[in-house]
C-alpha cells in the first residue's frame, strides 16, 4: 500500500503507479472481522432510519436549517473555522513537532465551559495534568483518555456524550480488527473512518491531531483530508514567537482565513492586532525597510519587507528569500531590471518578511519593489510611507481587491502616505481618510514620488 496516496498493489513496486513517488510502497497485512464479530461489537453506531434506507428528495423540498456552532473563547480559533465549530464536523489540524498543536487544543479543551474529552495516544495523564497547570489555572469540564484503540474511544465517547472529542494524535490510533502497526496507512484511514462515523452518527465535533511529512504535507494517504470537513495547518518558526494557523479545506467557511498566536510560558496568546507586532520599533531610519498592506481573509495587517542589495563577491549574484517566493522575487528582479533600469544582475539580494511570517498575497509587490530599489540606491523610506499594489510584467501597477480596508489599517495605525494604484481609486473618497493617498501607474513613477 501506498504512504503517499493509498493505491495498493499486489506485490511491492518501487514506484507508485498512482503518485508517481519512489519508494512508497510498505506492506500491510489486514484482517477483517466476520459478520458475528461485528454483530457482537456494541460499540459500532448503529444505522437509524427506514428499512428501505433513503430516498431522493427534491431540493426546493429541503429545509435549511440554521446550525448552531460552538463558540470556543478562542477568538482566532474561530475565525477560522467560520464562526465556531460546527456540530458533527471532523477537522484536522497539521504541523510540525513541538509547535505547540497539542497546547491549542488543550487550552481550546480547557477554556471551554461544556463537557470535552481529550484523547491522547502520545502523553500520560500525569503529563497532561503537568502542561494544563503550566498553561492556565483555570478548571473546566475537561475528561482526560489515554488510549489508542480506536474501538474502545469510540465506545466511551458515546457513553460520555462529550460536547467536543480531541485526539491526539491520528498515527497513534489503531483499529483492532486490522493486524498492521499504529501510523500505516490502513490504520490511520481506518481510524479516521471511525471517527467520522462517530461524529456523524452521535452529531459531536471531532477535531484530530496529525503529523506531517518532510516537505510539511500532513502524513498518511491524502484520503484523510477528503474525509475531513476542515484542514488547518498550524505553523510557524521555532526561532519566532508567532504561530500561524492557516485554513486548507473548510466546508463550513472561507479557506482564506488566517489565525496568529504568541508562544508565551503560559501557554499561547491570541494576537488580535498583528500590524502593531510585525512592524519593527526602530529609531533610525534605515535603507532596504518598507511597509506593505496586505490582507489575510478579511483581516489587513501591516508588514515589514527588508531587503539587501550589495555587489556579488563572486561570479553568480544569490538570490535568497524568507516569507517569500523566491521565484516571485526573480520576477520582481527582472521587471526592475527591464522597466526601470535598475542594475539588480550583478548584485546579490536578501528578501525578509519581518516576524518570521510567509505572504502570499500579490498586494505586497509594491512594498517589495521599494525595499529593494530603496536598498540598492542607499536612501531611507519615510516610516509613515505604506504601499500596497501589484507589479506586472510591463511594469505597470496593478489594482488589488479590498484597498479600502487596507488604507484605513494604515490610516488607524497612523501613516500619513499610502501608495496605490491608480486603478484602485474607483468608488474610494479620499476625503474619508485622514492619510493622504498617492496614486500610482508604473514603477517609474514610484520612483519619482519616493525617492527624488
Amino acid at each position: 500500500m501506498c504512504s503517499e496516496c493509498g493505491a495498493t498493489s499486489p506485490k511491492w513496486v518501487g514506484k507508485c503507479p498512482s503518485c508517481e513517488q519512489w519508494n512508497t510502497y510498505h506492506e500491510d497485512v489486514i484482517v477483517r472481522e466476520t459478520a458475528k464479530e461485528a454483530a457482537r461489537k456494541s460499540w459500532k453506531p448503529q444505522v437509524t432510519g427506514s428499512k428501505s434506507g433513503p430516498r431522493p428528495i427534491p431540493l426546493p423540498k429541503i429545509e435549511a436549517r440554521k446550525t448552531e456552532r460552538l463558540v470556543t473563547p478562542d477568538g482566532e480559533l474561530n475565525r477560522v473555522l467560520g464562526g465556531g465549530i460546527v456540530p458533527g464536523s471532523l477537522v484536522l489540524i497539521g504541523g510540525q513537532p513541538g509547535i505547540g498543536k497539542s497546547t491549542l487544543m488543550l487550552q481550546v479543551a480547557m477554556g471551554i465551559p461544556s463537557k470535552i474529552l481529550y484523547v491522547s495516544g502520545e502523553e500520560s495523564e500525569e503529563q497532561i495534568k503537568m502542561r494544563a497547570d503550566r498553561l492556565t489555572n483555570k478548571q473546566s469540564d475537561c475528561y482526560i483518555l489515554t488510549e489508542t484503540n480506536v474501538a474502545r474511544i469510540t465506545s466511551l465517547a458515546e457513553d460520555l456524550q462529550p460536547d467536543l472529542l480531541i485526539i491526539d494524535s491520528i498515527q497513534t490510533l489503531a483499529a483492532p480488527y486490522i493486524d498492521s502497526m499504529p501510523g500505516s496507512v490502513s490504520q490511520v484511514r481506518e481510524s479516521a473512518g471511525e471517527l467520522q462515523r462517530f461524529a456523524k452518527s452521535m452529531h459531536i465535533p471531532v477535531f484530530i491531531i496529525g503529523h506531517i511529512t518532510k516537505d510539511g504535507s500532513i502524513a498518511g494517504p491524502k484520503l484523510l483530508e477528503h474525509i475531513v470537513d476542515a484542514v488547518l495547518q498550524f505553523e510557524g518558526d521555532r526561532n519566532y514567537t508567532y504561530r500561524i494557523l492557516r485554513t486548507i479545506k473548510n466546508r463550513f467557511g472561507s479557506t482564506d482565513e488566517m489565525g496568529i498566536y504568541e508562544m508565551q510560558p503560559d501557554g499561547l496568546r491570541e494576537v488580535a492586532n498583528p500590524s502593531e507586532l510585525l512592524l519593527s520599533q526602530k529609531d533610525d531610519d534605515l535603507s532596504g525597510s518598507a511597509i506593505a498592506a496586505t490582507m489575510e481573509g478579511m483581516r489587513p495587517m501591516l508588514i515589514e519587507t527588508q531587503a539587501l542589495v550589495s555587489t556579488a563577491v563572486y561570479g553568480n549574484p544569490q538570490r535568497s528569500a524568507t516569507g517569500f517566493d523566491l521565484r516571485r522575487l526573480s520576477m520582481l528582479l527582472a521587471v526592475l531590471e527591464k522597466r526601470g533600469g535598475f542594475p539588480f544582475g550583478q548584485n546579490d539580494v536578501f528578501l525578509n518578511i519581518a516576524g518570521g511570517i510567509r505572504v502570499d498575497d500579490p498586494a505586497i509587490d509594491l512594498g517589495i519593489v521599494a525595499s529593494l530599489i530603496s536598498s540598492l540606491e542607499d536612501i531611507a523610506i519615510p516610516t509613515d510611507v505604506c504601499l500596497a499594489g501589484e507589479v506586472g510584467l510591463s511594469g505597470e501597477i496593478r489594482s488589488v481587491n479590498r484597498v479600502e480596508q487596507r488604507i484605513q489599517e494604515a490610516d488607524r495605525l497612523g501613516f500619513k502616505h499610502i501608495f496605490v494604484s491608480k486603478y484602485n481609486m474607483k468608488g474610494v473618497d479620499p476625503k474619508r481618510y485622514n492619510i493622504k493617498i498617492h496614486t500610482l501607474s508604473k514603477i517609474a513613477e514610484l520612483y519619482e514620488k519616493l525617492f527624488e
